[in-house]
């Protein structure tokens, strides 16, 4: 089956379009979406996280025991079902969360983050959540290595790529539909 990566704007239409059975929200608590009709709420993980990598003022910062209950929901999902993981952008932590799934799917971080580069050129996974995934499933560096060998964004390959509104009376990430998606 597919993961498929989006923004929270993106997600809805995405779980009618692809007949998605298991989500990922990986936002902070204000971008938490309600869980959409057609998805069973036990199939609706909630990661209440900021896309940081270290402690601010007035922000979540992800910590293990986040990545941990993200780890369990993602393992225990049944890869036969289509998965869709969305953040506000569709850029960093959704990528993070969608490398990890991949990975526990193939037991390949290297493969996994060629998958996703090749996916998604644009993703950026956020490097906190895929530090604490590799200490958590004792990958001895070999995800943190994964994701620094995709090398850095390349907005240039995708010319048409809208950066997101994150800010302001118009919040709610890229609206052009764009999503990746990664077979496993």
């Amino acid at each position: 089956m597919s993961i498929y990566i989006t923004s929270l704007a993106n997600m809805p239409k995405l779980i009618r379009r692809f007949d998605i059975e298991y989500l990922v929200s990986i936002v902070d608590a204000d971008g938490q979406p309600p869980t959409p009709t057609e998805i069973s709420s036990s199939r609706h993980h909630r990661c209440v996280v900021d896309d940081i990598v270290e402690t601010q003022p007035g922000k979540i910062v992800p910590r293990t025991e986040h990545i941990r209950d993200l780890i369990g929901f993602l393992d225990a999902w049944d890869s036969e079902s289509s998965l869709l993981i969305h953040c506000i952008g569709g850029v960093s932590r959704s990528t993070a969360a969608a490398l990890i799934a991949h990975t526990l799917k193939t037991s390949d971080p290297k493969q996994s983050a060629t998958a996703l580069r090749l996916a998604a050129p644009y993703a950026w996974p956020n490097q906190r959540i895929v530090s604490l995934a590799d200490s958590i499933l004792g990958l001895n560096g070999k995800l943190i290595l994964a994701r620094e060998e995709m090398g850095p964004a390349s907005w240039q390959i995708d010319p048409d790529y809208a950066v997101p509104q994150l800010h302001g009376n118009d919040a709610g990430g890229d609206k052009s539909g764009r999503y990746a998606e990664l077979e496993i």
